[in-house]
């Protein structure tokens, strides 16, 4: 291919954005890495062998799992036969600051698909997640993030439970960011289920309530009433980005949980939310309705006493 051919990648200049985040600057670096060796035509392994690299280091360099080193990246891009003087210090400016990623140091606690989700949260433009049975992560109280933690963990992960507490704890950092949009849909048995009992459900509603006050942090419940819909089986949360980069949607269940990038996965859940968001209870009702539910969370429904009791 003539050099000419790849003046820029994917045929425009490259914007990085002023002290954009380092998991924002990663996640773009891998997609434009990915980009400029597919308009190379070259394979992974193809380019493994001329880098002298093995085959797994540049799967790790494109899935985002490390980080690519000033001069690896320079000899790279000359593979690439990408030239231009203002491209290549964008890219390299991406590297140089894209080596800490954030919660790294809990690596030793989640998985890859969980960090990445981290990393997506800590710099998406707009969060929207939807969950049909539990708080999300990012509103709970810390005593509901242990209830909730110390329920789905397995018995191995006791001793680090704490520490599991405190990286979430963490991730509300993110609320602070006045900037950043959320838009958080409940199903009604979040709100209705009593996760680490009365006292603890009480405030974690309250919390609810006074976060939903906020004007960047839209606060939705999908009643009972909605029926079946098609994402009952699963929570999912969608990220959008300021910087030129696509949506990102996760997925979790109950056997398993994944991140996918591609297009047409992020547009079709995107499509559940709004679909979802029209059917939703939302605006001004909800703090009070939060409320309602807190200060009456001890009645118990005719036949549910022995249940409640055990």
């Amino acid at each position: 291919m003539p050099q000419s051919a790849v003046p820029q990648i994917g045929g425009r200049r490259m914007t990085v954005p002023f002290k954009a985040s380092a998991a924002v600057q990663r996640l773009r670096l891998r997609i434009e890495l990915r980009k400029a060796r597919n308009a190379t035509d070259l394979t992974q392994k193809q380019v493994a062998q001329a880098m002298e690299w093995s085959p797994s280091k540049l799967l790790r360099i494109e899935a985002g799992e490390v980080g690519i080193t000033v001069n690896d990246l320079r000899q790279l891009l000359a593979l690439y036969r990408i030239t231009d003087p203002d491209v290549v210090d964008e890219l390299l400016d991406l590297a140089r600051t894209s080596r800490k990623m954030p919660f790294s140091e809990y690596r030793d606690l989640f998985g890859k698909e969980f960090l990445e989700f981290l990393a997506m949260e800590s710099s998406a433009h707009v969060t929207r997640g939807f969950q049909p049975l539990a708080v999300p992560g990012l509103l709970q109280t810390e005593e509901y993030a242990a209830a909730i933690i110390r329920a789905y963990s397995p018995e191995s992960l006791a001793a680090a439970t704490q520490r599991m507490i405190e990286a979430r704890m963490l991730r509300q950092e993110v609320l602070e960011k006045e900037q950043t949009e959320f838009f958080f849909i409940l199903d009604e048995s979040v709100i209705r289920r009593h996760v680490g009992g009365h006292r603890v459900m009480r405030a974690q509603l309250r919390r609810l309530a006074e976060l939903a006050t906020q004007p960047h942090i839209n606060l939705m419940v999908l009643p009972f009433r909605v029926g079946a819909h098609p994402a009952s089986a699963h929570s999912f949360t969608l990220f959008e980005f300021t910087e030129d980069m696509p949506s990102f949607v996760y997925i979790e269940d109950l056997a398993d949980a994944a991140t996918s990038t591609a297009p047409e996965s992020a547009a079709r859940y995107l499509d559940f939310f709004w679909d979802l968001e029209d059917k939703a209870i939302k605006g001004e009702p909800i703090p009070e309705i939060l409320q309602q539910v807190a200060a009456h969370m001890d009645a118990v429904p005719t036949g549910f006493e022995s249940a409640a009791a055990e």
